[in-house]
């Protein structure tokens, strides 16, 4: 049965590790400053703990769950849903996978404000299920449905927020999806069974801003999926232990971007004047974020066996 990790802080102060049953939390014996350990060693620790019986522990509701992967690499999957691709002008016929990072900087915790720079003014949101690596990659391998589960150390919930008017007008994917709070995570690390991992295709997504439902799929609706991306990533990089890829988003984003023939049109311009006018047109558009929406956002099976929490973060 999987099992919740949460790092948490207490209204003292006190911060730790520790492992979720019902509505109270187990605190890990000893410290754990990386996710490396907490995956490679809390894990059995908190299994353990499970197996006491009593009402040990502190309630889930008194503590404030941390960002559960400091320091964590994170690598990123761009239009992996097919309704993604059709809402932001990307043809679906797509031949390839679009990979980009974030910067580590960028991520936070699941009840932290996401704090938007003042010449931000296209904020967008976008729920992402995270898979936290349990092996180290460091040389090309070859990851199948077979063996994802030597790979997988954690599920979690991510939000790949996203200043589109950089992004896109700049052309700064890097800068425009990395300033700090850009990436809240958590609150758990769902630690899955070997013979859960597959279940990921069971994943439900939902985001809501302001109670308002904008994004809802299942994570089995990716194009390309967690094995053959890993296949495809570990060409290009090295993944250690508590490492994050995000995987890309659902349709429901805030950006709709002008129909094809004025994209046409468009084209004729200075570039300076093209961009000027998509961020102007884009101003009017209020789905996008503004201080003190709040953002939440859930990942799990709709039978609840796999529950990786829910996220609540305002928007300042």
């Amino acid at each position: 049965m999987s099992i919740n990790l949460l790092r948490y802080s207490t209204e003292s102060g006190a911060t730790g590790w520790g492992v979720v049953r019902g509505e109270r939390v187990l605190p890990l014996p000893g410290e754990y400053p990386t996710p490396t350990q907490v995956l490679q060693e809390g894990t059995e620790v908190a299994r353990g703990l499970l197996t006491e019986s009593g009402d040990s522990g502190i309630e889930l509701a008194s503590v404030t769950p941390l960002n559960p992967l400091p320091g964590a690499k994170v690598n990123c999957q761009g239009t992996n849903y097919r309704a993604h691709m059709a809402e932001t002008g990307v043809d679906p016929a797509q031949p390839f996978n679009l990979f980009f990072t974030k910067s580590t900087g960028s991520l936070t915790g699941a009840r932290d404000d996401i704090v938007t720079p003042p010449h931000v003014r296209l904020l967008d949101y976008e729920i992402e299920l995270g898979i936290v690596i349990g092996k180290a990659i460091t040389g090309p391998v070859t990851v199948t449905a077979e063996n994802l589960e030597d790979y997988v150390g954690a599920f979690v919930v991510a939000n790949d927020v996203s200043a589109r008017d950089v992004q896109l007008s700049q052309g700064q994917y890097y800068k425009g999806k990395s300033y700090r709070t850009f990436c809240p995570v958590g609150p758990y690390l769902c630690v899955p069974e070997p013979d859960e991992v597959r279940r990921w295709t069971d994943l439900r997504l939902s985001l809501a801003v302001n109670g308002e439902t904008r994004q809802t799929a299942l994570a089995g609706d990716m194009i390309f999926t967690p094995a053959q991306t890993l296949t495809e990533f570990s060409q290009l990089e090295d993944f250690a232990v508590g490492d994050l890829l995000l995987t890309g988003t659902p349709g429901g984003v805030a950006i709709h971007p002008p129909k094809r023939s004025v994209q046409c049109l468009a084209g004729l311009l200075p570039e300076a004047t093209k961009w000027a006018l998509f961020n102007r047109t884009q101003s009017r558009n209020p789905a996008y974020l503004a201080p003190g929406d709040i953002v939440t956002a859930s990942i799990r099976t709709d039978d609840g066996v796999l529950d990786l929490g829910t996220q609540c973060n305002t928007v300042r």
